[in-house]
């Protein structure tokens, strides 16, 4: 079976030719053929035969074997079962009939069914020469005869001989010429038919033998022997090819699915049918340069037209948004890269399609989402696709821009490269761009494949018994088309007004609500720009921009009464094709210039009158018709109504975590914050400064100048407390008089700086309000992971070592008469005037007051009861309202008691403290549980 592949196979497509081969390959060709003629030349000289009719016959038995042919594995080459009988020549014929053997049925393999040129005829007849007289010179050597007198041996050698030659040369030619190892080609294409030749040798031994013991005849009886090895071939390499056609059908299948899953995201956004065929030639090439190959670079080819499949998932308006997203707009957004590997978690892909399609909007840096994966953790798909869909969403035209030029595209890329983008990409990326891109563009427009036809019109089909009977009847001339026009703007205009009205009241984030209105508006009323202000101390503030001139609308600050919007707010009524550059501060620049000529703007008035204005801009002149005034002026009430709702919902949100005296968080949002400081700290193995302050001598300005100048006070210092800190520390206000300071990696020594630092701000606050140094800070630190490691725990830390600080403070100047106990106990109140009792939360507690709070309303000098106890009836005190905090507390003075009185207040004090410490003991043992 020679194993003799016609050259053209052995040459890629590109070298059929002998111009098209390599130097290399070329020099060994010739050698070849210099080799081969010479052999054949010196088989021609010296011509000898045993028997003239043993040589025809074996010869025309040759030449029929080579004609069966199987193809090889994994090329288009063939192999034929000739080499049997080339080894018998071998054994029974002398040199010259053996090599005309080896020629003849070479050429007649070389003629079958193929149209081969002439180098390639004359490689093969001389490769096969020189094969057959190396097996000649191996198997008759006088030298090889004295090394290895076994003759079967003898015959396995050169049986071994000649596949090592003739299949050598080949996988030569082909090694030079495609640049693929040698022993690769050699093992991979031809060397499992070895053992047949073994076989072969065998086969041709046993006719030796017989022609021995009986004649030559006897070599006929190998024909069926022959041709049925041929057929074995040919049973088992047709399954092979069956079972890689199979396979071979199952990807194109794959493909297939992946394309059309490709169109049904180009139904939901048409503007991606381009993009995902550039981004899919661009990330193809770069992985090739970059070695990527096998299954990553399918699963890459996958990923690449199925990366955005996750935003069937994401509402349209945000999709289609002519404009930056909102935060919340961005979240959900977000949510496509999950969404599309769940999705194709369920095709089961053979290839690694998920990670990619996962993490393609992860960045080097660790910054992107959503696993906030970095460097080499991102899967080389995810990063080359990462890259290569920023470079073709900049280079691309998108609603909200034009496309930039390539070459700043590049330089934006750089930029980003070692911080959201894999330097080597990057690389690959400025080295090629110029060649990817006329590479996608000239794939790009023999691409097929178009967009799925979503607005297509079906003229056939007769209409359903719904009330359309009457479509085709005639009205007066002119009048068709306005007529048919009316009733079908009606109904649009029913259903766009429904689904508006049924938008605006599902959410309350007043940024959500603006844009859903804007793209639901859009439809109904054409405009450029968009811009929706709402009223905020005597100014029309923009609160939504969208369309041309973005920045200089966002940047307006409209007083009521002035320019266009100023009017209708003030004056309550719309205004349709105004002048837009009468708004204040629009065109102030005498270098900026608008396009925007007409506007319509209605006033969006709520229950407590106008909350602001609506306005419409657009390029044309008179562009706004009263039908679109119509339109706003009906969803103006319901959208009024929207953003009051969404307002006084933000502020009750805002007030839910903010003191209303100072403006810095409350003690809610502190635990929030400190929350999510130390699970930060966890997971940077970082530290944490926890400060807690306490004014002294804060009592005796609220008695002597009165709470107004108390409030002025705790106002000063928060202001201050805040200016003084770090843009990332965070001052929060527990209450009362009482500030805390989270401020992450501070270190020690900068800490009783700071310390010092706030213990001047408060003697300035009260120097400049009481005009006397009546007012000092105590401060206690607490360290994470040193002195605790929750919120409750540093907090408790500091607050100790405060009252530490507090206690040495008061040899120095009696600032209060008594020490404070903190608490957390419920207690009862009753005025000394009757009325139903009052329960409120006792936060502090000393031997002259306490802090009660409480949402009841008790005016300062109110005498009232306290009583410490249910149980114990014996546990009360007297007092009087000292001070007021609505919605917080009151401060209570107690009696001055006389001895007994001291008796019951110490008795009070310990029921206090051990309360407190039951409760809080209870409340770490349920923490523990969870």
């Amino acid at each position: 079976m020679t194993a003799t592949a016609t050259i053209a196979v052995s040459l890629p497509n590109r070298s059929h030719s002998w111009r098209g081969m390599p130097l290399p390959a070329k020099a060994f060709v010739g050698m070849i053929v210099l080799a081969g003629t010479a052999t054949l030349l010196y088989g021609a000289i010296h011509q000898t035969s045993r028997n003239i009719a043993e040589f025809i016959c074996y010869l025309g038995i040759a030449v029929l074997a080579s004609r069966l042919k199987v193809n090889l594995p994994g090329i288009t080459g063939t192999l034929s079962v000739n080499f049997l009988f080339i080894l018998i020549g071998v054994l029974e014929l002398s040199f010259a009939e053996t090599l005309t053997l080896g020629a003849v049925s070479m050429l007649a393999q070389c003629f079958y069914r193929d149209r081969p040129n002439a180098i390639q005829v004359t490689f093969n007849v001389c490769a096969g020469s020189l094969s057959t007289a190396a097996a000649y010179v191996v198997y008759h050597h006088p030298i090889a005869n004295d090394l290895v007198p076994s003759h079967p041996l003898l015959l396995g050698i050169a049986a071994s001989v000649y596949f090592i030659a003739n299949a050598g040369s080949i996988a030569t030619v082909i090694s030079l010429t495609e640049r693929r190892p040698f022993i690769q080609i050699l093992v991979g294409c031809y060397f499992w038919s070895f053992p047949y030749y073994l076989v072969g040798a065998g086969i041709a031994g046993t006719i030796a033998w017989l022609n021995q013991k009986f004649n030559w005849e006897t070599s006929l009886l190998i024909v069926p022997a022959a041709y049925l090895i041929y057929r074995s071939y040919r049973l088992y390499l047709g399954k092979l090819e069956d079972e890689k056609r199979h396979v071979e059908e199952m990807a194109n299948l794959h493909l297939r699915t992946i394309e059309a899953l490709a169109l049904a995201i180009e139904a939901k956004d048409q503007t991606t049918h381009e993009h995902l065929q550039r981004v899919r030639i661009y990330a193809i090439e770069v992985a090739k340069e970059l070695g990527v190959k096998g299954a990553e670079l399918e699963a890459l080819h996958a990923a690449a037209l199925l990366h955005d499949i996750g935003k069937l998932a994401v509402p349209e308006h945000i999709i289609s948004k002519p404009g930056r997203l909102t935060p919340e707009e961005f979240e959900k957004m977000k949510i496509h890269t999950l969404v599309g590997a769940e999705i194709l978690e369920r095709v089961r892909f053979p290839y690694p399609v998920v990670p990619i399609v996962r993490a393609h909007h992860e960045k080097w840096d660790g910054s992107g989402y959503p696993m906030g994966l970095k460097g080499a953790e991102i899967p080389i798909g995810a990063r080359i696709l990462s890259a290569v869909d920023y470079l073709d969403a900049l280079a691309s035209d998108r609603q909200y821009r034009r496309a930039l030029p390539l070459q700043e595209v590049m330089q934006k890329l750089a930029a980003e490269s070692g911080k959201s983008f894999d330097p080597k990409v990057v690389d690959v990326l400025q080295k090629r761009y110029q060649h990817l891109e006329r590479l996608a563009v000239a794939k790009t427009a023999e691409d097929q494949n178009t967009p799925l036809s979503t607005s297509i019109k079906i003229e056939r089909g007769e209409a359903p018994a719904a009330g359309f009977e009457n479509a085709s009847a005639q009205d007066s001339p002119g009048r068709e088309g306005s007529f048919l026009s009316s009733i079908a703007a009606a109904r649009q205009e029913a259903q766009s007004l429904f689904e508006l009205s049924q938008d605006l009241g599902a959410s309350l984030s007043l940024g959500e609500t603006l844009s859903v209105f804007s793209v639901k508006l859009k439809p109904m009323v054409p405009y450029d720009a968009i811009a929706i202000y709402i009223q905020r101390d005597q100014e029309l503030i923009p609160e939504y921009v969208n369309g041309d001139n973005y920045r200089l609308f966002s940047s307006l600050r409209i007083p009521m009464g002035q320019g266009l919007s100023g009017w209708v707010a003030h004056n309550k009524k719309p205004i349709i094709n105004g002048n837009p550059s009468v708004e204040p501060g629009y065109l102030n620049d005498p270098t900026k210039f608008s396009t925007l000529r007409s506007a319509l703007a209605i006033p969006l008035e709520g229950v407590g009158g106008v909350i602001g204005v609506l306005a419409l801009y657009r390029a044309e002149r008179d562009a706004f018709t009263s039908d679109h005034l119509r339109i706003l002026m009906a969803v103006s009430s319901k959208m009024a109504l929207s953003i009051e709702n969404a307002l006084k919902y933000q502020q009750a949100e805002s007030s839910a975590t903010t003191d209303y005296l100072t403006g810095l968080p409350n003690a809610r949002s502190l635990f929030l914050q400190l929350d999510r400081e130390l699970a930060r700290c966890k997971r940077d193995n970082s530290s944490l400064t926890v400060m807690v302050s306490d004014m002294d001598g804060f009592k005796q300005i609220n008695d002597r100048f009165g709470h107004l100048e108390g409030n002025r006070v705790l106002r000063l210092f928060a202001q201050a407390l805040k200016e003084t800190c770090r843009e990332y520390d965070y001052v929060a206000r527990m209450g009362g008089d009482e500030f805390v300071v989270v401020a992450p990696g501070l270190p020690p020594d900068v800490t009783v700086k700071k310390a010092e630092q706030l213990r001047t701000l408060a003697k300035q606050a009260g120097l400049e309000v009481c005009n006397e140094e009546i007012l000092s800070l105590s401060v206690g630190q607490a360290v994470y992971p040193a002195d605790g490691e929750d919120a409750e725990e540093l907090l408790a830390e500091a607050d100790r070592r405060m009252y530490l600080e507090k206690q040495k403070q008061l040899s120095y100047k009696d600032r209060r008469s008594q020490p404070r106990l903190k608490c957390r106990v419920t207690i009862e109140l009753q005025p000394e005037a009757g009325g139903a009792p009052v329960f409120g939360s006792l936060t502090d507690i000393s031997m002259g007051g306490c802090y009660v709070e409480t949402s009841s309303i008790l005016s300062p000098g109110t005498k009232i009861k306290l009583g410490f106890s249910m149980e114990d009836g014996s546990l009360t005190a007297e007092g009087a309202v000292a001070r007021i905090d609505p919605g917080s507390g009151i401060a209570v003075q107690f009696k001055e008691p006389n001895r007994e009185g001291r008796e019951t207040m110490f008795k009070i004090l310990e029921h206090v403290q051990k309360s407190t410490a039951f409760y809080n003991n209870r409340y770490f043992e349920n923490l523990l549980k969870r």
